[in-house]
């Protein structure tokens, strides 16, 4: 990492689909490692990351449940159980950069993740390692953008990194729409009253109330997730305020 970071803790909410690489669904593991590397340079800068890794690459729980024969619960469980296998699998990316990784499911898996446990999770980002946050809330009805807000909040993170396939949000779709704007910045209130859909409306209250800003950028651009770590915004949307030493930054 080329810059200094300006963040000593984040909470890292990376979609299903950037483990699939250029598969229709599933996990690539080179796609894996490329993501694994990218985080282990932050750690290696000093910066204490935690991860939320979604499960649309396997599986949908919303969507499924709408097209009749499987209950929104059970939907969101199966839904559930494919961030835990993502997050597997993004384990095993780190262990291969050498970098100490401790999985924490929300949902009891004896034998495949330790429970939550906030405690030890912070322990373990005070050392240096990486926890991942698998299993969502452990309840149907949340998002994995839920169960980052919600995390963030738990370990006290200075910001939720939202990667995305977008440098920020838009007024509109910007793939449909070539007059699309792209906003600077919002606050959480102008985020929820436009209905913007980078993140839900619970995981805006949750970062709302406990003042944790939320930085949208492209996942996929060449060194974007060290730029953004490192306090540039240029590209990217921030919802909420950022703290004093990285609005100096950006000037």
């Amino acid at each position: 990492m080329g810059s200094t970071p300006v963040y000593r803790r984040i909470l890292l909410k990376l979609s299903g689909e950037i483990l699939k690489g250029d598969g229709a669904a599933g996990v690539d593991p080179a796609a894996v490692l490329t993501a694994a590397r990218q985080v282990a340079d932050l750690a290696a800068a000093g910066v204490q990351v935690a991860l939320v890794i979604g499960g649309g690459n396997f599986f949908r729980g919303l969507p499924a449940s709408r097209r009749g024969g499987i209950s929104r619960v059970t939907a969101d469980q199966m839904g559930m159980l494919a961030t835990v296998m993502n997050s597997l699998a993004m384990r095993d990316g780190l262990d291969a950069c050498g970098v100490g990784v401790r999985l924490q499911s929300a949902i009891p898996m004896a034998g495949v993740a330790e429970p939550f446990d906030r405690q030890r999770a912070l322990r373990c980002l005070e050392k240096g390692m990486i926890v991942l946050f698998a299993g969502g809330t452990g309840h149907a009805f949340f998002t994995t953008d839920t169960t980052a807000a919600l995390r963030a909040c738990e370990i006290e993170a200075e910001a939720i990194l939202k990667a995305t396939k977008v440098d920020g949000v838009y007024t509109a779709d910007p793939k449909r729409d070539p007059g699309a704007r792209r906003y600077r910045q919002l606050s959480y209130s102008d985020a929820l009253d436009q209905r913007l859909e980078v993140m839900d409306a619970t995981a805006f209250s949750l970062c709302r109330e406990n003042r944790i800003p939320i930085v949208v950028f492209n996942y996929f651009g060449s060194g974007n997730l060290c730029r953004v770590v490192a306090g540039d915004t240029a590209a990217a949307t921030v919802v909420g305020d950022l703290p004093t030493l990285l609005a100096a930054c950006r000037t």
